[in-house]
């Protein structure tokens, strides 16, 4: 009997008002281009950061805002207050979940920075592991620096820049196509000396690794010479290692008989 007053007399009781999720309040009181709700930049990053994009909008027309948010955000009403239209981006950094960017774009930003590009830039800068190497604010930055670099160059299909680990996965598929290259190229008839006709059989396999995934990443990302370098050689590695090792098999059980 106890427990049900108990129960009842709580049910009367003044309850705390919950937090609203979409809350305008949170908007400021001056115009800006950032509105750093989780505290991921500091007093000074934001202060340059915001000048530099009113900058670079009266310098090109496009307009990049940044809204960094946890258990609050001012939700649709940004759009009103930023004025937000079809030349407009809108960076969001939410670390709750398991990407910290996301993109709110224009339509007229599509014809420049296809679909694809956004969802490279997401992953490369707003992943966990680069996000807990280098912070919030550096994978804000570089994501920003990114987007106006190439509306400055007038658009781009791909990310600019070519991240160690994505370089390294170039090198393994430009290894890979040349092993695959190299085997079909061993000759299978006493007289042969390279079998041209596999390698041609073979060469939608060790093309798409080496060309598609070995060359073109690196080519569309940057014009530094070392990588492309490193896997052309990786790949005529491979194909030489391949391609000669059946014949010193050979060898060598010849010369045991």
């Amino acid at each position: 009997m106890l427990v049900i007053c108990v129960v009842s007399l709580c049910a009367w009781l003044p309850m705390a008002p919950a937090l609203a999720y979409d809350n305008p309040e949170l908007l400021p009181d001056t115009q800006t281009a950032i509105i750093d709700l989780a505290k991921s930049l500091s007093a000074r990053q934001e202060e340059s950061l915001d000048s530099k994009l009113n900058d670079f909008e009266a310098e090109t027309g496009w307009k990049l805002r940044v809204l960094t948010q946890y258990d609050q955000t001012p939700g649709r009403a940004v759009k009103d207050f930023w004025g937000l239209d079809d030349r407009s981006i809108m960076l969001v950094a939410d670390p709750r979940g398991g990407n910290l960017l996301n993109f709110s774009v224009g339509d007229a930003v599509y014809d420049l920075l296809p679909r694809t590009f956004w969802i490279e830039l997401q992953t490369r800068y707003g992943n966990q592991f680069f996000v807990r190497e280098n912070g919030e604010d550096n994978s804000i930055l570089s994501a920003l620096e990114s987007i106006q670099g190439c509306l400055r160059q007038g658009g781009c299909n791909v990310v600019p820049g070519l991240p160690q680990e994505q370089w390294v996965l170039t090198l393994i598929t430009s290894i890979v196509g040349g092993v695959i290259c190299g085997f079909a190229a061993h000759p299978r008839k006493p007289d042969q000396i390279f079998a041209w006709q596999w390698v041609l059989i073979f060469s939608p396999l060790w093309g798409i690794l080496f060309f598609a995934f070995g060359i073109g990443p690196v080519v569309t990302r940057t014009s530094d010479w070392l990588p492309l370098t490193r896997n052309i050689a990786g790949f005529l590695i491979g194909a030489l290692v391949a391609f000669l090792t059946p014949i010193l098999g050979n060898q060598a059980s010849n010369s045991e008989t």
